[in-house]
């Protein structure tokens, strides 16, 4: 029985699916305008992990992440470069991609962009002026917050002191100066045609919208950076209150912040610190378990030295993996350890405790090296890959046959006694990483 934190409600509650046995989980996605920092990855790991732990509890999961391809910093960053905000997005987009299967991640399985959807938030829009949730100005539609009575439930924060919202223009000419935009005409960058004049739609209702036609109704798991609570999440819980009458997930899961020196990134610090780049220099695997080597909710302060104690971690993970595959070679038994995943399953299901699954992995480590009987050290050594993989985690071993050759003549060699020639084999394993 898995228990999860829900945003909504504050408490850590029993996550129970709308339709038994499948689970319907949205995500927000990337604003494709630039390469993502390792902040930004943090989400990306998080819940593909998620969609894998729930797969191996035999949950159907439908995993809908969205790609935000029209944006005002799209049009900024067109402008910068002197081309079409449609290269850029889909520049970045194949960036993202490409840097999403790097780091150990399967793509979602949608990944919707929002402007095939332009049509379907035109007509969202009209149903919630029609209902009086929604009026027009010169600059554009906004959508009146007080008109929803629990707003500011998933953030907490209270109407009359709402900060102003820094995503969207504060134009003048608001009802209320705290509503946002629906629609916002614009006179530069990309336009599309609606009947309240041509323009772009806000990025709030991009979502709002894209879950609506996708999953036509309330899902199970929306999630997201803990940055996106207040306005994002908040907003798009409006309109779907005022669109569709229900806060459009159960449960809203969020992802704490990584910062860097225990300063937030930010690109006028001069302290961004891209994927490209630190997989250019670290093992992806590294990073991926530096990321699940911390509990989702808890904020994580990177620095190199984290960084060089994960590295540490994983070359124990790996060099432990050769070792016991060199002796089992592949003749071992596809079998898991009952009592290994259960508490596997027990740690998991306390909020995805993912610090502790790291636990069970060392520890697994330490018997995989004491362990003798072959038998036991295959199940051991199967339970412990599927561990991995559920994690996302693929250390990549090719035990080839000159590796096997080797390894099998340095034995030979030991019990024959011949010391000079097995020192020169053991050498050659050690170097490869083998011993």
């Amino acid at each position: 029985m898995i228990k999860i934190y829900n945003t909504l409600s504050k408490k850590v509650e029993t996550f129970e699916p709308l339709h038994n046995g499948k689970v319907n989980m949205y995500v927000c996605g990337p604003t494709v305008y630039g390469d993502i920092h390792v902040g930004n990855a943090r989400p990306v790991i998080f819940f593909d992990f998620v969609k894998r732990y729930l797969s191996h509890l035999n949950y159907d999961v439908f995993y809908v992440s969205n790609i935000t391809d029209i944006d005002d910093r799209i049009v900024e960053k067109a402008i910068e470069e002197k081309t079409s905000e449609d290269i850029i997005a889909n520049k970045y987009t194949e960036a993202f991609i490409n840097i999403t299967k790097s780091i150990g991640s399967k793509l979602p399985d949608k990944m919707p962009k929002a402007t095939h959807y332009i049509s379907d938030m035109v007509r969202y829009i009209e149903k919630l002026l029609k209902d009086g949730y929604a009026y027009v100005k010169d600059s554009g539609v906004y959508f009146r917050i007080s008109k929803v009575k629990d707003y500011g439930k998933l953030s907490g924060q209270i109407l009359e002191n709402l900060e102003e919202n820094i995503r969207i223009d504060n134009e003048d000419d608001k009802e209320n100066s705290k509503d946002f935009a629906l629609w916002k005409k614009v006179d530069e960058g990309v336009e599309f045609e609606s009947p309240f004049g041509k323009g772009r739609p806000g990025w709030h209702t991009e979502c709002a919208v894209m879950n609506h036609e996708i999953f036509n109704g309330e899902i199970d798991i929306h999630g997201g950076g803990a940055d996106l609570i207040f306005p994002h999440h908040e907003n798009e819980i409006a309109q779907t209150v005022a669109h569709s009458d229900h806060h459009l997930a159960k449960y809203w899961m969020h992802v704490a912040r990584l910062n860097i020196e225990n300063v937030k990134m930010s690109k006028s610090l001069g302290n961004t610190v891209l994927v490209k780049d630190l997989i250019n220099e670290t093992n992806p695997n590294v990073f991926r378990l530096l990321i699940l080597g911390h509990q989702y909710r808890q904020p994580i302060n990177y620095t190199r030295d984290l960084l060089d104690q994960y590295e540490k971690q994983y070359q124990k993970l790996e060099s432990t993996a050769k070792r016991v595959l060199l002796q089992i070679k592949d003749n071992y038994k596809k079998e898991l350890d009952i009592t290994i995943i259960k508490n596997v399953e027990d740690v998991l299901n306390d909020d995805f405790n993912t610090p502790n699954l790291i636990t069970i992995l060392q520890d697994l480590t330490k018997e995989l090296n004491k362990e003798t009987d072959l038998e036991k050290l295959g199940v051991l050594y199967y339970t412990f890959t599927y561990i991995l993989d559920m994690m996302g985690i693929d250390l990549n071993i090719n035990l080839t046959h000159e590796i096997l050759d080797t390894y099998e003549k340095w034995q030979v060699a030991r019990s024959n006694k011949d010391f000079a020639s097995a020192d020169v084999l053991r050498k050659k394993l050690i170097d490869q990483g083998w011993l």
